[in-house]
Parts: C-alpha cells; sequence; structure tokens
C-alpha cells in the first residue's frame, strides 16, 4: 500500500487532543501556515500535509487521472484521516482546499466536526447572476499563459494573488513557490481549480462552518463569500480587514483572532 505518510509530507505537531488539519491552496504548501500554526499547537492536534505534486509531496504518487478534479485530492484527506485514525476532525482550507475539504466532508461526514474556510470559493467562473469573478475567456486565457510561460505566468500572477505590495517578500515567496511545482502538475491543478463548480456541494454542509472572507481579494472576491454565506447553513461569515488572498500569511493576528473566537463560540 502506498506510504500516506511520505505520499503528502505528513507532520504532527501540537499537544492537544482534538485534531485541525490545515490544508493549503494552489500553488503553495503547507509552509504557508507557519505564522498561525504556533497559537493552535497546544489545544489541537494540527496535522499539516501538501497535496500531491506540491511542496515536499511524492511526485511519484501524482496520477493525472486521479488528480484532473478535486475528488482526488479530497480521497487523499479522507485516507490521510483514516490512517491516524482521525475524529471529530477540524478542517482548515484556503482558498481551493476550502472545497476540497468540502468534498472531503462530504464523502465521510462521520469524520469531521467543523470547518474554516480561508479565502473559499465554490465557483470561480461567472454564471448568470452568480459573479465568481472571472469570465470563462479569463480562465482560458490564464491557461494558455501557463503552457507558454509558466514562469513568467508565476511572477506576474503570484504578487498579485498575494495583494499587500507593501511587503514584497509575500509575493516573492508565492512566486517561489508556484515556480517549484513541475508546470504541467500546475497547469492540471489550475484547470481542476478554475473550471470547478461545488455550488451543489456546499449545500451538503453538514457541520458548523467559519467563512473568512478578505478584503480586496481578485481571486474570491466578496460576491462569492456572501453567496456561501447565503448557501451554508450553519456558518459564521467574517469579513477580514486583510487584503489579499492569503491573510494567514499577510495578516496572521487578524485571522487568528477570528479563527480562535468561532473555536470559542462552537465549543471546539
Amino acid at each position: 500500500m502506498q506510504n500516506i505518510i511520505k505520499r503528502n509530507n505528513i507532520q504532527v505537531v501540537g499537544t492537544g487532543t482534538r485534531p485541525m488539519i490545515m490544508i493549503h491552496g494552489f500553488g503553495c504548501d503547507q509552509n504557508m501556515w507557519r505564522y498561525v500554526v504556533p497559537a493552535f499547537k497546544e489545544k489541537y492536534k494540527i496535522i499539516l500535509l501538501d497535496l500531491v505534486g506540491t511542496g515536499m509531496s511524492d511526485l511519484s504518487a501524482y496520477d493525472a487521472v486521479k488528480y484532473k478534479t478535486l475528488h482526488g485530492y479530497a480521497e487523499d484527506i479522507v485516507e490521510i484521516c483514516d490512517h491516524l485514525n482521525l475524529k471529530n476532525t477540524i478542517l482548515v482550507g484556503h482558498s481551493v482546499s476550502a472545497m476540497i475539504c468540502t468534498l472531503a466532508h462530504v464523502k465521510r461526514p462521520d469524520l469531521f466536526s467543523g470547518m474554516i474556510m480561508v479565502g473559499p470559493s465554490p465557483r470561480y467562473i461567472n454564471d448568470g447572476d452568480y459573479i465568481g469573478g472571472f469570465e470563462k475567456e479569463d480562465i482560458e486565457d490564464l491557461i494558455e499563459m501557463m503552457d507558454t510561460n509558466y514562469l513568467g505566468w508565476s511572477e506576474a500572477t503570484a504578487p498579485a494573488i498575494m495583494g499587500n505590495p507593501e511587503t514584497p517578500a509575500l509575493g516573492a515567496e508565492l512566486t517561489n513557490s508556484f515556480c517549484q511545482i513541475d508546470p504541467k502538475i500546475a497547469r492540471q491543478f489550475a484547470q481542476a481549480t478554475f473550471y470547478s463548480d461545488n455550488r451543489k456541494d456546499i449545500l451538503k454542509i453538514e457541520i458548523p462552518t467559519l467563512i473568512l472572507q478578505c478584503s480586496e481579494d481578485i481571486i474570491a472576491p466578496e460576491t462569492v463569500g456572501l453567496y456561501l454565506k447565503e448557501h451554508i447553513r450553519n456558518n459564521k461569515f467574517v469579513h477580514l480587514n486583510a487584503t489579499g488572498h492569503c491573510p494567514h500569511m499577510s495578516a496572521p493576528a487578524e485571522t487568528i483572532a477570528a479563527m480562535e473566537s468561532w473555536l470559542v463560540e462552537t465549543g471546539f
């Protein structure tokens, strides 16, 4: 059987008993959580991982068929929870991983007790009255640019996603993270991400959910956060002052405060 620990480069930190699994977004790795982990490691058992194809994951485990959609990554999360015998787990997902968390919960609702979504979006492409922030042509152009000049695309796109131009080191870190991924894997993950439509899946969420909406987020605009607020049954919506798409890196104190407040409110 595949070595799940090696496959996802799983790291377990913290002295608490309730599991909290943190899943990074597109082009990132588990290191992006380093500013928020210290705030929770005394109360929770934190599971950090790299999605297959990113970070220090086992690249030999990458399967283009399995990871053609987000369901492949969600299956991995379920496998990790079973392998580590995790129960009453709190899911924390950044960006596209908020939907990976959603799919994992839908597959195995018995494993999870709460979910924190950081900059989530159930659908990136505009569709009738739904405003996801992108036209289909925008995504097609994005994929084409990844094909023709991946490094150039990374250098142009990552800082814009991060926002916070007054702190260029953050944009540079995200750029470097993008550039370390195999362009073919990055392209397929981008397709799985930006063409996904999880609007029906979020209706199946049965656990308390925290939605953290950033300001001036070019990937997940406020219209998307408000859509989630209206369609997820048991949720708390928090509009952060933090700008950009990665508040756990650019504004960790505000992100931690919102998470802690919700965890206390829900008894987690």
